[in-house]
């Protein structure tokens, strides 16, 4: 049974102090108005529902010197944020709409940051010999899909983090299964405020043993028949 954590110390202000979030904001919401990168425009909603919401990961994990991968990034969440305020992470990021990578790309240039890779593509089309220390993603898919195009790419050892919101519950038992079946094994959830009414969680998937070679199936099979 895997352990359940409240109230997780997330008391990272000092880093969103860094000049390159103001500048990730202004890039955002100017190509925002040429594009649908995301709903939330206003700063202060960004700097918390977006940044802040993103860097929590620091608190659970080290990223030093590590490889991530996030999946469905969008407009780079969570793992641009995590490159700002860990350079040593060494981030890949796959996404299916290839204006979003566009963005990205012109983004990554102008915040001046090294050691990204960036991908069009589905997650299920990557090979399979690259794994990664971290793979995250962020409001992508239920569980039981998301599980089958990120768990395996983890290395044994490596963690699969999923952002959820606090009603996690059902869709992580609907997921047991499929992230069995991949080699994971849940460690804990992470619970944490976002703001006085607003409470997400982390689901910190551990890779405790390899994941078969026909897996991930196509995304059309993932979809129609989850593990």
């Amino acid at each position: 049974m895997y352990k359940k954590r409240t109230n997780l110390d997330v008391d990272l202000n000092k880093l969103l102090d860094n000049p390159k979030f103001y500048q990730y904001f202004q890039s955002l919401t100017e190509a925002n108005k040429i594009m649908n990168l995301t709903r939330i425009i206003d700063i202060d909603s960004v700097y918390y529902k977006h940044f802040y919401d993103s860097i929590v990961l620091t608190k659970c994990v080290n990223l030093k010197h590590k490889t991530l991968l996030d999946v469905g990034a969008g407009a780079g969440f969570p793992s641009i944020p995590l490159k700002i305020v860990e350079d040593d992470l060494n981030i890949t990021i796959v996404d299916s709409l290839n204006k979003r990578i566009k963005f990205l790309e012109t983004l990554t240039n102008e915040l001046s940051l090294e050691g990204v890779t960036l991908i069009h593509g589905r997650a299920e089309e990557l090979s399979k010999k690259k794994l990664f220390d971290i793979v995250t993603s962020r409001a992508v898919a239920r569980l039981n899909i998301l599980a089958e195009l990120t768990i395996p790419f983890v290395k044994i050892g490596g963690y699969f983090i999923a952002y959820k919101s606090i009603n996690y519950q059902e869709e992580l038992e609907e997921a047991m299964n499929a992230i069995e079946t991949l080699g994971g094994q849940v460690e804990v959830v992470e619970e944490y405020n976002i703001n006085d009414d607003e409470v997400r969680v982390l689901i910190i998937i551990k890779k405790i043993k390899a994941t078969k070679p026909i897996h991930p199936r196509i995304f059309g099979k993932i979809k129609n028949n989850p593990l």
